[in-house]
């Protein structure tokens, strides 16, 4: 059934060698202490759990599903009620999170290497303590001192889980339209009506209460998304004594029946004069739902770096063990009957697109949990201020290009696999299944390159984007006087060069008809993906090559991908450009008829 190793090499490699974390970590205050030693002994401590303890869980899990007993009670597959009580026990809820709450208070980037190693041992299980953590981050922003006090505790340590409810059956990314309800109650809640679909681990027995933040409407709501507001609506009422109390009117109606995911419950929730609790200003939940989606979608990006990590690994193993055919130059192993496929040029492109994708996928993601870090906590006002625009232009690249590049590489697991792959015993057909969900939550991957394109690049007039190209820039003129670093800085200045061209003539052209933006988007989003991973490609060559005379077989590693990153995947940008430049008018001039 496969296995799960831990990538802690290349993880310390990202950590220690690409970011220097804990130079960085020096300018925070409050992780000033922390060092590399710490960090190394939690990553371990997490690799161990998640192959020893969640990746035996996966097939089965999968196989099982959640089950919808009747009257809103759920049931996650065998052994998933046992994993979460060690998870748990160990205080892994609590590794990210304020120390004023309970928490341990170490950086977003050691939470983030945590979630890669969960995602690849088992994505479906993750998701209850991942959305937990995202329900934590919103209050812990948007919270007043009493709901703060009342359920912070109890999400860090992990004894309660989080939700958050945006869609209904009627609307999904346009939550301008959503109908559900909130009514005043004389003791200062609200009683909120309505039903939500979609629900991720909205119902399920592995912690004693649910916390769900459910979007709805006030009576004198304005129309649209300025007139939303949220709430806090528990499973059971908190009593005076802080424990779960009253059963809420808020339940689940039935669980849908997935392509994948199966042991996450996705659920659809009935509300029926449930009580809530306002969180943030009325009318202004979006703005504080938006930490919770923002998390949600950086945790897609994960999502996607574990599957990618654990389709390359498995496929990796039996491409070295499959025997079939002979090498096109000759026999490879003589001594057996056929040669392993791992001899076979196409395997080797899937396998390299899948480690390339995975290596290219860790250094972006973990850069990011960096720069959250850097915004939350850097003691230079400039520099969180610098980062936080870093974070947000990038954070729809990270959920959309990753869940792309997932999809990708668990297909090429699947068919080096052959027949096999597409048998569900061997567990490859499940990646794919499982790396398909990514590509839709959260908002599409569409919705993502309308925002990075329309809100992010063109609505600041490229100010973000410059800031990113900055950086690009700064590397070319540094590195591109280098001999040895020619292979790596041309096509990384190229792809910078036309980056800026593409968006300037799309920049142009939406002035006079803004579909031509809806058009762009999704090649550009592409586009500008390969311009990130060729940044950090190009970093990372360059470390390969300081450390190449060492004789480490991992630094000749990664200068081979690198090289092969180069070679066979930033080339998909002459087409993803002339698709982005081609417009809307092919689009757009056909009549529905003819559809």
């Amino acid at each position: 059934m496969g296995q799960y190793a831990a990538p802690l090499r290349d993880m310390q490699f990202v950590l220690h060698e690409l970011l220097n974390v804990e130079a960085e970590i020096k300018q925070m205050p409050k992780h000033a202490d922390l060092d590399a030693d710490t960090i190394n002994a939690v990553l371990e401590e997490a690799g161990k759990f998640c192959s020893e303890v969640l990746f035996p869980l996966n097939h089965s899990g999968d196989q099982e599903g959640c089950t919808y007993v009747g009257d809103g009670v759920v049931t996650t597959p065998k052994g998933f009620k046992e994993a979460y009580k060690q998870y748990v026990e160990a205080g892994w809820p609590a590794l990210g999170c304020d120390p004023d709450y309970g928490g341990q208070g170490l950086p977003a980037f050691v939470n983030n290497a945590l979630y890669e190693m969960l995602n690849s041992a088992n994505q479906a299980w993750t998701m209850y303590p991942g959305l937990s953590h995202g329900a934590y981050e919103c209050l812990h922003a948007h919270g007043t001192p009493e709901l703060q006090q009342r359920y912070l505790p109890k999400l860090v340590a992990g004894v309660w889980t989080g939700t958050m409810c945006l869609t209904e059956p009627h609307c999904g990314t346009d939550l301008g339209i959503l109908r559900t309800k909130a009514e005043p109650n004389s003791d200062g809640s609200y009683a909120i009506s309505g039903t939500k679909i979609f629900i991720s681990s909205g119902e399920h027995d592995l912690a004693e209460n649910i916390i769900h933040l459910v979007l709805a409407r006030l009576p004198d709501a304005p129309k649209g998304t300025k007139g939303i507001s949220l709430f806090i609506v528990p499973k059971f009422v908190p009593n005076e004594a802080g424990e779960p109390g009253e059963r809420n009117g808020v339940k689940c109606g039935s669980i849908e029946h997935k392509m994948g995911i199966h042991g996450n419950a996705t659920a659809v929730i009935n509300l029926d004069n449930a009580k809530g609790w306002l969180v943030g200003e009325p009318n202004k939940g979006l703005n504080a739902m938006f930490v919770m989606m923002n998390a949600a979608r950086l945790g897609v990006g994960m999502q996607s770096l574990g599957l990618t990590e654990i389709g390359y690994q498995n496929s990796l193993t039996y491409a070295k063990e499959r025997l079939q055919m002979r090498s096109l130059t000759g026999p490879k192993a003589p001594e057996k009957a056929a040669d392993p496929i791992i001899v076979h040029p196409d395997v080797r492109r899937m396998l390299l697109t899948q480690k390339a994708y995975a290596e290219g996928a860790r250094a972006f993601s973990y850069w990011s949990a960096l720069h959250i870090d850097k915004e939350l906590s850097h003691a230079d006002e400039s520099v969180r201020k610098e980062a936080a625009d870093l974070v947000a232009l990038l954070t729809p690249i990270l959920k959309a290009f990753l869940s792309d590049n997932a999809f990708e590489s668990t297909n090429h697991a699947m068919q080096i696999y052959g027949g096999h792959g597409f048998i569900a015993e061997w567990g490859m057909e499940q990646y794919v299944r499982d790396a398909r969900i990514n590509m839709i939550y959260e908002g599409t991957n569409a919705i993502q390159a309308l925002d990075l394109l329309g809100r992010k690049i063109l609505g600041d007039m490229g100010a973000k984007m410059k800031k990113f190209g900055k950086l690009v820039s700064d590397f070319v003129e540094a590195e591109g006087v280098k001999p040895e670093m020619q292979e790596f800085i041309n096509p990384l200045a190229d792809i910078g060069d036309k980056v800026q061209k593409l968006t300037m003539e799309i920049g142009m052209k939406a002035m006079q008809n803004p579909d031509e933006v809806g058009a762009a988007a999704v090649p550009y989003l592409r586009t500008v993906g390969h311009l990130v991973f060729s940044y950090f490609w190009a970093r990372m060559a360059r470390i390969a090559l300081d450390n190449e005379a060492s004789g480490d077989p991992f630094y000749k590693a990664k200068l081979a991908t690198a090289r092969f990153y180069f070679a066979k995947l930033l080339p998909e940008t002459a087409m993803t450009i002339r698709q982005a430049r081609a417009g809307s008018k092919s689009l757009m001039d056909v009549e529905e008829s003819l559809f």
